[in-house]
């Protein structure tokens, strides 16, 4: 099994120890408002990759938004149902992302990039099929197309990403217009963010 592939397993055998290893400081939080306040108010957000729903989906649901959940770990998904029944939480594979329904705001946080990069083009048109008009959608990546291997659990830690050009033009092929874009952020864990809002109907 390749390292990618090894990836939801990880997470799955591994679900206690990310629990107590997750940082529950939120230093997402200026993005998480940013991306709140594009929604309306009690808004539907789609949490893709959500984890153990800590602190992402908790926030969310505090500033009295409908959050469904996803995650492909059932032990992930199993804590989230446990601590917080007032969200939908859905075992689920972003690979296979097929809800039916459409929702104001799509957040993949540290998740999307955990997918290779040929797993990664064909997403965005499962974006565009579950955001509404006007939907925000914000994730997370790399900056370059390639494989960055990181080490967790005393195993290999898959992360994917495609360029920067391609990112744009595959939101922009599927209906997003790109609202800000910012690489590393020092304020944010290093982290480089996408945030979007979809111009489709």
């Amino acid at each position: 099994m390749t390292p990618a592939d090894r990836i939801v397993g990880l997470y799955e055998d591994n679900a206690d120890a990310w629990d107590r290893q997750r940082s529950r400081d939120l230093f997402e939080r200026p993005w998480l408002d940013r991306f709140a306040e594009l929604l309306p108010d009690g808004g539907s957000v789609l949490d893709i990759g959500c984890g153990m729903g800590e602190p992402i989906g908790s926030y969310l649901l505090s500033r009295g938004l409908a959050v469904t959940g996803m995650d492909a770990s059932p032990s992930l998904v199993a804590l989230c149902r446990a601590r917080f029944p007032a969200g939908d939480w859905r075992v689920q594979d972003m690979r296979a992302l097929d809800l039916g329904r459409r929702f104001d705001g799509l957040l993949a946080w540290h998740s999307f990039f955990h997918l290779s990069p040929d797993d990664q083009r064909p997403i965005f048109a499962r974006f565009a099929a579950h955001a509404a008009p006007g939907a925000a959608l914000m994730f997370t990546s790399g900056t370059t197309e390639g494989v960055a291997m990181g080490s967790w659990q005393g195993e290999p830690l898959y992360h994917g990403s495609l360029d920067t050009a391609e990112y744009r033009e595959r939101l922009e092929r599927n209906g997003f217009e790109v609202l800000d874009h910012v690489v590393s952020d020092p304020d944010c864990g290093h982290a480089t963010i996408w945030l979007a809002r979809y111009a489709g109907t």
